[in-house]
């Protein structure tokens, strides 16, 4: 029997996320349960599923992009966790985040390390 979109994009958020992609689920259930089920469908259920780039590559763009937008902070804190998670060393992360200094700006560039800071020190504890 075939997987569904949810159960395949469930199943590839646990391993990326961990419990932060299930707390972002929980959180939206009492006010709407369908756009909880839609970010696991499309997101994780087709495009992270898709074999044209590892998880590790589209981490790095979603880290990317994420910070280039500069007003994601929680987000970009998942996929920072994410990142780390699928193999991405705190280095490579700094220059992604360094790098989109030249296209966003120093101030989303900013937002970005102090994202990527905090993250670090909750991972630390």
């Amino acid at each position: 029997m075939n997987k569904s979109r949810f159960e395949n994009g469930l199943e590839l958020l646990t391993s990326i996320d961990g419990e932060a992609g299930h707390k972002v689920l929980e959180s939206l259930q009492d006010i709407c349960p369908d756009l909880a089920k839609y970010t696991i469908e499309y997101p994780f259920g087709d495009i992270y599923a898709r074999s044209g780039l590892d998880l590790k590559s589209r981490e790095i763009a979603t880290v990317a992009a994420l910070t280039v937008l500069g007003n994601c902070v929680s987000q970009l804190k998942v996929h920072l966790n994410a990142a780390l998670n699928v193999g991405c060393c705190e280095e490579e992360i700094k220059e992604v985040i360094l790098q989109m200094s030249i296209y966003a700006g120093f101030p989303a560039a900013l937002n970005g390390m102090f994202a990527f800071k905090e993250v670090l020190v909750d991972r630390a504890v």
